[in-house]
């Protein structure tokens, strides 16, 4: 249940990239909601983020946590915000990803 609540808590540190990235774009009222969002959705991933370290290893939980957060943001970057997706960027973010899964293999 942790690895599924720090999952969560990923997905939603991607969320609060997202809004701040939809948020520089915007103006007025439309960039409070989306600022609002950022901190519904950074608090949401705190609160998440605390419950599992409960459990979990913080050095292990943390670095998953950063984990999906950054390879979800420069996705979210590359698929949303149209940022260039060289050979590098891609490679990189693989490396990331076989690192989080490895983290996750051996951890309790």
């Amino acid at each position: 249940m942790n690895w599924i609540l720090l999952i969560i808590a990923g997905l939603f540190e991607i969320a609060f990239a997202a809004c701040l990235g939809k948020a520089k774009d915007a103006t007025g009222i439309e960039a409070t909601y989306w600022y609002l969002g950022f901190l519904v959705c950074l608090a949401i991933s705190m609160v998440l983020l605390v419950k599992v370290t409960q459990q979990l290893p913080i050095g292990t939980a943390y670095a998953v946590w950063t984990g999906i957060g950054a390879v979800g943001t420069v996705l979210m970057g590359i698929l949303v915000f149209k940022e260039p997706a060289t050979f590098w960027r891609i490679f990189f973010i693989t490396t990331l990803i076989v690192s989080i899964i490895g983290l996750k293999l051996v951890s309790n």
